[in-house]
């Protein structure tokens, strides 16, 4: 399944936004005008599937830290999402509107799962009787309770798989440096490495073997990926490289560059889980020649993984991307329909999408760097008043 429609009221920077998604999003616009908070929109629902409301709200500062400085008449908080299945037919909406009680924690104002595949059926709509009688059982959903999401099961499933990376090397050169506790699942690499060891060493190496290759033509004299655990313990990548001694030189994640770990960190995000994954700013530290080519790289690594796994009704995964990269917006097989662009504005910012006159353009040649970019480009963005 993917997401293929977001609504969002009172959400962070957008006080009214909706938009259709295909299988690979471009998320364009300036700086602050909400990208990571739009992206922060699937992690919400994935962290409410897996941790329940309560957690989700507090970890990102309450209510009042989530709500949009724009709302005013309606207060409330709205995150709604359409799935669809790999053959574009929608399946399930899920919508979930939220506040904060008298103590201040969050409570659910409303709560709707419709199935699509046969019409529209109803599955969940709250609040109902129960919740009348007794209000404490609107401080948790529908979504984050077995027992009560049995009808639905495989949309809690879904947002669970919803996976956000954004790798930073220096976190993973030394991960005790910015947290002595271990942590897991960490989007900035802190347990990457840790992750990669756990793999089930077959598949680790068939994933490292691919990535390898696909590497080596932007990484001179590559020839080797692979992981190993010092005697203390901790997992170590190392590089090979091939030069004119006999044997080939080693190098550990400490003496790589940043650009060679953020590829990596990057090509490693593709092969790891099935649903929708969130990318921000993948341009950074990588050679602008590169990041040219990053948006088909992602489609080869999916070809391969679709190789490996021998499944015909295997899917691509969902990519949804922040850039403000030209290079990579430059890319050809970039359509139309694949890029978002964010427009702010004093009562919000909102999701724009390409006019038909943009679409013409971009049908007669020119890419999204030279048709949309341009648009989210910042007012007097070249006039630095000190």
């Amino acid at each position: 399944m993917r997401v293929s429609e977001i609504r969002l009221q009172n959400w962070k920077n957008f006080k009214e936004a909706s938009a259709s998604l295909s299988r690979r999003v471009f998320i364009i616009g300036p700086n602050a005008s909400g990208k990571s908070n739009f992206l922060d929109a699937f992690r919400f629902l994935r962290d409410v599937a897996g941790d329940g409301l309560h957690q989700a709200v507090t970890s990102r500062g309450g209510v009042t830290s989530v709500r949009c400085l724009a709302a005013r008449r309606s207060p409330n908080i709205v995150v709604g999402v359409t799935l669809s299945d790999g053959d574009g037919h929608e399946v399930w909406h899920y919508e979930l509107e939220f506040n904060q009680d008298v103590n201040r924690g969050p409570e659910v104002r409303r709560e709707e799962v419709i199935d699509l595949r046969s019409g529209r059926q109803q599955v969940v709509e709250r609040p109902d009787a129960d919740d009348r009688d007794d209000p404490m059982l609107l401080t948790q959903t529908a979504l984050e309770q077995i027992a009560s999401n049995r009808a639905f099961r495989e949309v809690a499933h879904f947002f669970e798989t919803v996976s956000y990376q954004h790798i930073i090397p220096q976190v993973v050169r030394d991960p005790q440096g910015f947290s002595p506790k271990p942590v897991e699942n960490d989007p900035f690499g802190r347990d990457f490495l840790q992750r990669i060891w756990n793999r089930n060493e077959r598949t680790r190496d068939a994933w490292l073997r691919r990535i390898s290759k696909a590497l080596e033509s932007v990484i001179p004299q590559l020839t080797d990926l692979e992981v190993e655990m010092d005697p203390q313990g901790t997992p170590h990548l190392v590089a090979r490289f091939d030069h004119w001694r006999p044997h080939d030189a080693r190098q550990k994640e400490g003496q790589l560059s940043d650009g060679t770990l953020r590829l990596f960190g990057l090509m490693w995000a593709v092969f790891e889980g099935e649903g929708p994954l969130l990318l921000e700013e993948p341009e950074l530290s990588v050679h602008s020649e590169v990041v040219g080519s990053l948006a088909q790289l992602f489609e080869q690594l999916q070809v391969e993984i679709r190789k490996m796994r021998g499944r015909k009704d295997y899917q691509k995964r969902q990519l949804i991307i922040s850039t403000h990269a030209v290079e990579l917006l430059r890319d050809a097989g970039i359509g139309a329909e694949e890029v978002i662009w964010i427009e702010p504005s004093s009562e919000g910012s909102r999701l724009r999408t390409p006019n038909n006159e943009q679409k013409k353009a971009l049908m007669n040649g020119l890419s999204v760097a030279d048709v949309i970019l341009p648009m989210s480009s910042p007012a007097d963005q070249l006039t630095l008043d000190f």
